[in-house]
C-alpha cells in the first residue's frame, strides 16, 4: 500500500503542479483568476480524443495539436472576454466562470453525458519495489515531470520568463522599463492554459473523459494555490504535492474515501486561511498598482 501511495501521489501531484503553476503564472502576472483554468484542461483531453478516435490521427500529433489549439483558443477568448473588462477583477471572475460553463455545455451538446476513454500509448507493466506500475503511468510521470523542467527552463532561462517574472513583480516598473504589460499578460495566458494542456494530454489515457471532468481538479488548485501563496510558483509546485499525497492518503485508507478527497482539500485551504492567510510561500500584493 505505502509504495501504490507514493507512486499515485506522485503522478497526481505533477498533474496538480502544472494546473496549478499555471493558474498561478495567470494571476501573479495579470491577477486574472482563470476559473475556466481547468475547462481547458477538460478541452484539451477532449481535442485529444476526438484527434485519434475521429480524424485518425496519431496520438503523438494529436497531443501537441491540442495544446497549441487550446493556446490559440485562449488567445482569443482573452482578447474578447477578459481584456476588455480586466481592470474589474469581480467583472473577469464572472466572465471566466461564463467561459467554463460555455465549454461544459459545448462538450455536453457534442458528446452528451457519456464516459469517454482512450487506449494507453504503451502496454506492460514494470514491477518497482514489489508493486506493478503500468509503462503508461511511468510515461504520465515523466512527461509531466519534463513539462515542470520545461516551466523552470521558461521562467528561468528566457527573455520571456524575465518579462513575466518582472511583471509579476512590478507591473508599473515593468511598463517604465519598456515591457508592453498586456502584451506579457497575453503571453501568460497562453503559457498557463497551454501547460493545462499539457495536463489534459497527460490524463486521456488514464482517466474516462466527461464533461465534468474540470470541477474536481479546479478545487483541488483553488486549495493549492491558497496552501501555497497566491501567486508563488514554488508555493504551487509544493501545494501540488502535499495535496496529492493528502487525497491520495483519503482514498487508500479511509472506507469511501474517494468521496471525501475534494472535502479534504478544501477542509486544509480553509485551515491555511485561517492559521496563515497568505499561504506557505506567499506575497502580498498592493490593491492597486
Amino acid at each position: 500500500m505505502i509504495q501504490n501511495i507514493i507512486i499515485n501521489g506522485l503522478i497526481n501531484g505533477s498533474i496538480y503542479a502544472l494546473l496549478a503553476i499555471g493558474f498561478s503564472l495567470i494571476f501573479g502576472v495579470a491577477r486574472i483568476v482563470n476559473i475556466a483554468h481547468t475547462a481547458f484542461y477538460m478541452l484539451a483531453a477532449y481535442l485529444i480524443y476526438v484527434g485519434f478516435h475521429y480524424a485518425g490521427m496519431s496520438p503523438y500529433v494529436a497531443m501537441p495539436l491540442s495544446v497549441v489549439a487550446v493556446g490559440l483558443l485562449s488567445i482569443i477568448c482573452y482578447k474578447i472576454f477578459i481584456q476588455p473588462i480586466r481592470e474589474h477583477e469581480a467583472a473577469v471572475l464572472i466572465a471566466t466562470i461564463a467561459l467554463a460553463m460555455v465549454i461544459q455545455e459545448a462538450l455536453l451538446i457534442g458528446f452528451g453525458g457519456h464516459y469517454l476513454g482512450a487506449p494507453p500509448l504503451v502496454s506492460g507493466y514494470a514491477s518497482i519495489a514489489g508493486v506493478k506500475v503500468t509503462y503508461q503511468h511511468i510515461l504520465a510521470l515523466g512527461v509531466a515531470l519534463l513539462a515542470l523542467l520545461g516551466v523552470w527552463v521558461l521562467l528561468m532561462k528566457t527573455r520571456l520568463g524575465l518579462a513575466l517574472r518582472s511583471t509579476a513583480q512590478d507591473r508599473e516598473v515593468a511598463n517604465l522599463m519598456g515591457m508592453n504589460e498586456a502584451r506579457v499578460a497575453m503571453a501568460t495566458m497562453a503559457v498557463s492554459v497551454m501547460l493545462a494542456g499539457v495536463a489534459g494530454a497527460i490524463v486521456v489515457p488514464l482517466f474516462v473523459l466527461d464533461p465534468h471532468m474540470w470541477m474536481h481538479p479546479l478545487i483541488m488548485v483553488l486549495a493549492i494555490v491558497v496552501l501555497g501563496g497566491l501567486g508563488s510558483i514554488k508555493g504551487s509546485f509544493a501545494g501540488a504535492y502535499i495535496l496529492a499525497f493528502a487525497e491520495v492518503l483519503v482514498v487508500f485508507l479511509i472506507p469511501m474515501g474517494a468521496f471525501l478527497k475534494g472535502s479534504v482539500a478544501l477542509s486544509i485551504m480553509i485551515l491555511v486561511l485561517l492559521i496563515r492567510p497568505e499561504g506557505l510561500f506567499g506575497i502580498f500584493f498592493e490593491e492597486e498598482r
